[in-house]
């Protein structure tokens, strides 16, 4: 980890700390701080660094057209964030009751919120695209730095043996590990860069076989050894998530959630529409529960989806949210990654990042972060 970083990071989140209102309604978000005095550069996703024209043009297969701008999905720049919004939960039998209210947990400036995940101490950790690291919320909303120098660090996940992968999103793009130990797992598809598939990987989801599903304009699999393979004809994937049994990838579609069956070496086949999202919006990031149900966050809120593919509901939230992870010591809180923030002055900010949290019916699977 780079000493500026660091130094950088340990001031952002002691000007955060007396802003977290854990616990507290989601009515008392506080202002967003000001930014850290002579803090670095933020970290530059491929398409934005000065050497990313001279890596394409090694290319045996250029992508269609330049990707990976600002924002969370390669090629694809945040969306105006608009201001806070009234909001009513209302029951879904078996997921959570109705009336309850999100709680302000944590935030931050810039695009430094992405691919939350679950800890199995309550915690939660959040990759941080700017910032190039990773950081953890203990079970009582006080943040520390977990990992550095991530490469323009994106979305996380958790193994059901605990490795813990994140996509990088920095020129020379790849799929990395940081723990139990830290290597390079992916950064070449078919003998070419990573980056010459065009724009960023996006989201990610760990199996027990040491391998990773991610999506970068398409499914991709990374096997345990690094080789990456293709899947998937149609699709504009964001969101990714393997079921509790691994038998099943779910990936967001646009306003659909695709599923594809998983076969015992890795490999996908049977892609089909498993839902629509009929909330409204494109899906994002996706989690599941342990009664099989899946979370796919959305511009309105939290869209469920039943086992069978049957819609169950949406839980509305205070501002378009791209990421959910269920936490807690009994994995009955869900967080979701807001973008968009209000500053001291009353302004609203749209590259800003903040973490809500609200009390649920339904259980996390504990077999698995993500």
């Amino acid at each position: 980890m780079r000493t500026a970083s660091l130094t950088a990071a340990s001031v952002v989140i002691a000007a955060l700390a007396p802003a977290l209102l854990f616990g507290q309604g989601a009515e008392r978000v506080p202002p967003l701080p000001p930014p850290a005095p002579n803090a670095p550069p933020p970290s530059l996703q491929a398409a934005a660094d000065p050497g990313y024209a001279a890596l394409i043009a090694t290319c045996k297969t250029p992508p269609a057209a330049r990707g990976g701008g600002p924002g969370r999905a390669g090629g694809r720049g945040p969306a105006p964030a608009p201001g806070p919004r009234e909001y009513t939960v209302t029951e879904i039998p078996g997921v959570i009751a109705g009336g309850q209210r999100w709680t302000f947990v944590w935030q931050e400036a810039a695009n430094n919120g992405d691919g939350i995940v679950g800890t199995n101490d309550g915690g939660l950790l959040i990759a941080q695209n700017d910032n190039n690291r990773v950081v953890k919320l203990d079970k009582n909303g006080k943040p520390s730095i977990a990992y550095g120098d991530t490469h323009t660090g994106g979305s996380l996940s958790i193994s059901k043996k605990g490795d813990v992968f994140i996509v990088q999103r920095g020129l020379k793009s790849g799929i990395l590990q940081l723990a139990p130990r830290r290597r390079q797992l992916a950064n070449s598809y078919q003998g070419d860069p990573l980056d010459c598939v065009g724009g960023n990987p996006n989201d990610l989801s760990a199996d027990s076989k040491g391998g990773v599903y991610f999506t970068q304009g398409g499914v991709y699999y990374a096997d345990p050894r690094g080789n990456i393979t293709k899947y998937g004809e149609n699709v504009t994937p964001n969101g990714i998530v393997l079921s509790a049994d691994e038998k099943t990838l779910y990936v967001t579609n646009g306003p659909t959630l695709a599923a594809f069956e998983v076969r015992p070496d890795g490999s996908l086949a049977n892609q089909r529409e498993f839902a629509r999202l009929e909330g409204g919006g494109n899906g994002d990031g996706s989690t599941i529960d342990a009664a099989g149900r899946i979370y796919v966050t959305s511009n309105p809120g939290v869209q469920v989806i039943g086992p069978d593919g049957k819609y169950l509901g949406i839980i509305p939230t205070p501002r378009p949210v791209i990421s959910v992870a269920f936490g807690g010591a009994d994995k009955k809180r869900l967080y979701v990654l807001a973008r968009g923030a209000t500053s001291a002055n009353g302004e609203e900010v749209a590259n800003a990042a903040q973490v809500y949290a609200i009390q649920m019916v339904a259980r996390g699977y504990k077999g698995r972060a993500k």
